[in-house]
C-alpha cells in the first residue's frame, strides 16, 4: 500500500460500526482499514453479512442512524475527514467527489421520471450550468454508456436490467468522480449481459481517471477488474494483497475457502470444496478469531485471542495467528 498520505484518494482507519437495536447490538464492522490510491481498484470480497456494503455507505456518510453508530476510526477522503464534515459539505461531494452504484437499478431509478431527466438531475446539483447544458450533458453521459441519447425522454421500466444498470452509472459518472463505489452492480444480470456491464465500467474508469471500490462476493469479478483485494470476513480484512498476491500466495484459511468454493471447469471431477457452517452471529461474535469455528486449521490458541495483523511483504498481509507457524501451510491456492 501506499505510505505517502498525498498519493490517496481514501484512507479508513479501524473503522467500526455497529447497529444497536432493541434486539441487541449487531457488529458490523469491526476495526478496518482501508487505503486506495488515486485511480486503483480495490476489490472488497466476502460473504453476505461480512460488512462490505456498511463500510462503503460509510464513506459517504450514509450508514442510517439510527440504528447504524459509528463508534470508532476515520475516514479521509481525498484530503477530507468525512465523519466530521457539516452535512452541507457532505451533499456536495456526494455524486461529485465520490458516486455509488447501488445493487439494484430498479430501487436506485425513479420510476415517474425519465431516464434523461434523472442525470440531468446529479448535473444540476453539481454544476453551475442552464437546465439545457444540464439536458445535453445527460444525453452525452448516456451516448458514453452506450444508450442512444433519443432514449432520453424513456422511463425506467422501458429498459431491460442491464440497460437500467447502464443508467445507474451513468449518473454516477455524470460529474467525473475521483471516487466511484460499486456494490455488486452486476449481481441481478445474466452473464453476457455482466461482461458488457463490466466491461463499460473499466473503459469509463480509465477514461475518467476515477479510483474504485468494487464490492462482490464473485473472485472472477475481482480478477477481471480490480488492482488490489481485500477479503473481509466478520467486519475485518482478513486477507490484503496485489491481485497477484491473493490469488497466487493465499495466506488466509477463509480466502482458501473462497476459491475452494469456485467450480474448476479444468478438472470437473473435482467435487466443490464449501466453507463448512455459516457466518458469525454479529450479535454475538466469538472471542477469538471469528473464522476459528469454521476453519480447519483451528487450534484452541484460535479461539481465545483475535489475530492482529501481520505484514508478508509491502503490499500484502494477513490476520491468522498460525500462518507464520513453523510448517504450517495453506493446502491450495490458485495457480
Amino acid at each position: 500500500m501506499a505510505e505517502n498520505k498525498k498519493d490517496l484518494i481514501l484512507d479508513i482507519k479501524d473503522l467500526v460500526i455497529h447497529y444497536e437495536t432493541d434486539d441487541g447490538t449487531v457488529e458490523a464492522v469491526n476495526g478496518l482499514d482501508i487505503q486506495l490510491e488515486y485511480g486503483k481498484t480495490l476489490g472488497l470480497v466476502g460473504e453476505t453479512g461480512s460488512g462490505k456494503t456498511t463500510t462503503a455507505l460509510s464513506i459517504l456518510r450514509l450508514v442510517p442512524d439510527p440504528p447504524g453508530v459509528i463508534k470508532n476510526g476515520s475516514i479521509t477522503l481525498d484530503g477530507k475527514d468525512i465523519l466530521n464534515l457539516p452535512q452541507k459539505d457532505l451533499e456536495s461531494i456526494r455524486g461529485n467527489l465520490v458516486s455509488m452504484i447501488f445493487q439494484d437499478p430498479m430501487t436506485s431509478l425513479n420510476p415517474v421520471l425519465t431516464v434523461g431527466e434523472q442525470i440531468a438531475e446529479v448535473i444540476g446539483l453539481h454544476e453551475n450550468i442552464s437546465e439545457k447544458e444540464a439536458a445535453d450533458k445527460a444525453g452525452q453521459m448516456l451516448e458514453v454508456v452506450g444508450i442512444p441519447k433519443e432514449r432520453y425522454g424513456e422511463y425506467p421500466h422501458q429498459f431491460s436490467g442491464g440497460m437500467k444498470q447502464r443508467v445507474v452509472i451513468a449518473m454516477a459518472l455524470a460529474c467525473n468522480p475521483k471516487l466511484l463505489i460499486a456494490d455488486e452492480p452486476t449481481t441481478a444480470l445474466d452473464v453476457t449481459i455482466q461482461a458488457q456491464v463490466l466491461e463499460t465500467m473499466k473503459e469509463l474508469r480509465e477514461k475518467f481517471g476515477s479510483a474504485m471500490i468494487m464490492i462482490t462476493h464473485d473472485l472472477g469479478i475481482i480478477a477481471e477488474v480490480c488492482d488490489e483485494v481485500s477479503v473481509v470476513y466478520a467486519g475485518q480484512i482478513v486477507e490484503h494483497g496485489t491481485l497477484e498476491d491473493v490469488f497466487e500466495r493465499t495466506l488466509h484459511p477463509y480466502t482458501e475457502g473462497l476459491f475452494g468454493s469456485l467450480p474448476n471447469i479444468e478438472e470437473r471431477r473435482h467435487r466443490l470444496q464449501p466453507i463448512p457452517g455459516l457466518m458469525p452471529d454479529p450479535t454475538d461474535l466469538p472471542k477469538g478469531c471469528c473464522f476459528a469455528p469454521r476453519c480447519k486449521y483451528c487450534t484452541e490458541a484460535c479461539t481465545k485471542a483475535r489475530p492482529e495483523m501481520k505484514w508478508v511483504s509491502d503490499t500484502h498481509y494477513v490476520r491468522c495467528s498460525r500462518y507464520d507457524e513453523p510448517g504450517f501451510k495453506i493446502e491450495r491456492s490458485v495457480q
